[in-house]
């Protein structure tokens, strides 16, 4: 890849997002400012599920193995996407301070 294709890339991974009226999103920022924020908010969504579900099997004494199965199927996507937005987030971080050194 020529420097002038890393430049441009560079340039795109860092300048900031516009607004579009209507936009649910908070501020404006990079596009690594956006991914970082929507995984923040898939997980926080998943974490409010399990904690339904978490409340429901304590409350309603409803521990029967399909609510604990449910809860237990919740923990693990969780734990999944977890590690996914970890990866992504440090994927991406490590490609752009790569295109800076080299820009």
């Amino acid at each position: 890849m020529s420097s002038t294709s890393l430049n441009t890339l560079s340039l795109l991974a860092t300048t900031p997002l516009s607004q579009s009226k209507g936009s649910s999103a908070s501020g404006s920022g990079s596009f690594f400012e956006a991914m970082a924020r929507a995984w923040g908010q898939a997980l926080d969504s998943q974490a409010n599920l399990i904690q339904q579900k978490s409340d429901a099997v304590a409350a309603g004494g409803s521990d029967n193995p399909s609510a604990l199965t449910e809860l237990t199927t919740e923990s693990l996507r969780m734990s999944f996407l977890s590690n996914s937005s970890s990866t992504s987030i440090s994927s991406v971080g490590q490609a752009l301070e790569t295109m800076a050194r080299k820009g």
